[in-house]
């Protein structure tokens, strides 16, 4: 997607970590939105707002990138070729229309019930399943910011996974919110339905 320039917001560089638009100067204090991300340079950095505060990331390692390859396939049988929805990656973003919020996850699912949120550019709404996978410049935001932004907005299921433990944090929200940790197999769940089971020794296996 092209984004064209921000009036008031000045990224005359490419940062070497993720950074609060709020620390920087800026014309007017009223609340960034999604909208306002959209018209950012088309740099290669990832733009999200979360709060109405705007987060720049740069763009991510090899590592986190075969990681969310191997991801991708492995979901890909249980989800996709079984026809029960789609999976989109960054920079691939979602809306939440209601708070003018919006993100780029590394990896999301679209049931095929709700494949009416799919829009042309976008995700508008709450996709059924969500998974960042942690960097140094992103590690906390995703387990505080994001993780309470996709509860917010009613995502049911949110993976954090961390390349350096070789694990991946579930959580299932709702209103008896749980939490389960993998570092061998990870379930993969669509509602109440379990669809089967992913190798994590796979998906974090060394870069050769």
């Amino acid at each position: 997607m092209s984004r064209g320039r921000t009036v008031g917001l000045d990224f005359g560089f490419t940062p070497a970590r993720s950074y609060d638009v709020q620390t920087m100067p800026q014309s007017s204090t009223a609340p960034v939105t999604w909208l306002d991300a959209q018209r950012m340079p088309d740099d290669g950095n990832r733009y999200e707002v979360i709060g109405g505060k705007l987060y720049v990331t740069p763009a991510p390692s090899i590592r986190h990138h075969r990681i969310t390859r191997r991801l991708f396939r492995a979901l890909d049988p249980l989800l996709v070729k079984a026809e029960r929805g789609e999976l989109f990656w960054a920079p691939v973003g979602v809306e939440f229309p209601v708070t003018g919020e919006g993100v780029e996850p590394d990896l999301m699912f679209v049931s095929a019930e709700r494949r009416g949120i799919v829009g042309k550019d976008w995700i508008r709404g709450a996709p059924d399943l969500v998974a960042e996978i942690l960097s140094p410049s992103t590690a906390r935001r995703d387990r505080s910011k994001k993780r309470d932004l996709y509860e917010r907005h009613g995502v049911p299921e949110y993976w954090i996974v961390d390349p350096d433990a070789n694990a991946v944090d579930v959580w299932r929200f709702g209103e008896d919110p749980e939490h389960e940790r993998h570092t061998t197999t990870l379930p993969v769940r669509l509602g109440s339905e379990r669809l089967g089971t992913i190798d994590l020794r796979d998906v974090f296996r060394p870069d050769s």
